[in-house]
């Protein structure tokens, strides 16, 4: 068995509150775990309204299969968030 987590971090330009940042946070966890069914959740930066932090955890039994789910799903995050993907950092 394989895990693979990388931490990323965000930053939303127009988020004034923390309202507007969970509102954010919400949408792209959601989609990005209906689609790929990774475990995601806000580590860090909790009480900043403009840098989202997200964990993300895969686990499979082949290292290759969890490196490129890893991969896909940081894509997917970047394109598809209203905030600006700023920093990955990956855990094996």
């Amino acid at each position: 068995m394989h895990t693979l987590s990388a931490k990323l971090t965000f930053y939303i330009s127009h988020a004034t509150s923390l309202k507007d940042k969970r509102q954010i946070r919400r949408s792209l966890v959601e989609k990005t775990h209906k689609r790929f069914n990774a475990s995601i959740a806000e580590v860090d930066t909790q009480d900043i309204h403009q840098t989202l932090t997200l964990g993300i955890a895969v686990v499979s039994g082949d290292f290759a299969h969890a490196q490129n789910s890893l991969d896909e799903v940081v894509r997917f995050m970047e394109k598809s968030s209203d905030a600006e993907l700023t920093k990955v950092e990956e855990y094996t």
